[in-house]
């Protein structure tokens, strides 16, 4: 066993010995604080392949995951939660445990870009989930600046691919770090909307936002 194994076991030992000796009310306190704690420990240590968090925001809960690499999926109350935790399971990793603290500083960007203190998101990325010619999208949507919108056709010529415009379409559904990665800002070439992972007002209300802060949205670059 390694060392940093050794201690996890430890302190769960430790904690359950403490535990007979409590009440009820203390040993909640003390669980969660002991949750606390391993989720930390085993992040420092490197025994995780995914940790998560939901945080609360306009738009609904949305749950954040991140790997140490860097942040690899923002998912919408709309979307399955159970189902997109299997799917970093299966494409990821089977080590997966919520920390939120871990993810503080992906949460602190997030509620200030809602709060109208952040137009561009610092954190690290870890676009494993995305290949090929969608992930060549998703680096060529996180450029669109803030305030600003694009169409799917324009994406699709500046990924390199004039005529896979409906492949555009598919890459900005599969995008697995909305907000953060700005794909509610591609729109059709008639202005419409298009879809989105979170749905359509969802998506409205991000652009309603940015639009209140930084004057009205341009007209889609065609």
């Amino acid at each position: 066993m390694r060392t940093s194994d050794h201690d996890v076991t430890e302190t769960i030992r430790a904690a359950r010995s403490d535990d007979r000796q409590r009440g009820e009310p203390e040993i909640t306190q003390r669980r969660q604080l002991l949750q606390r704690q391993l989720a930390d420990r085993a992040a420092t240590h490197g025994l995780l392949d995914v940790v998560y968090r939901t945080l609360e925001t306009p738009i609904g809960d949305v749950l954040l995951a991140a790997t140490p690499a860097g942040l690899a999926r923002v998912a919408f109350a709309v979307q399955d939660r159970d189902q997109v935790l299997a799917e970093l399971s299966q494409h990821v990793g089977p080590r997966i445990l919520r920390a939120p603290r871990q993810l503080d500083d992906v949460a602190r960007q997030i509620d200030q870009y809602f709060a109208g203190r952040r137009r561009r998101f610092q954190v690290p990325l870890d676009l494993q989930l995305v290949h090929g010619f969608r992930r060549e999208v998703v680096e060529r949507i996180n450029e669109i600046p803030y305030g600003r919108t694009s169409t799917y056709a324009a994406v699709a010529v500046a990924a390199g691919s004039p005529r896979a415009v409906r492949a555009v379409g598919s890459a900005c559904a599969a995008n697995p770090v909305p907000i953060v990665v700005p794909c509610h800002r591609v729109l059709r070439s008639n202005g419409a909307l298009g879809g989105f992972a979170g749905g359509v007002d969802t998506k409205r209300a991000l652009l309603a936002l940015e639009q209140a802060l930084a004057g009205p949205v341009d007209a889609p670059r065609r």
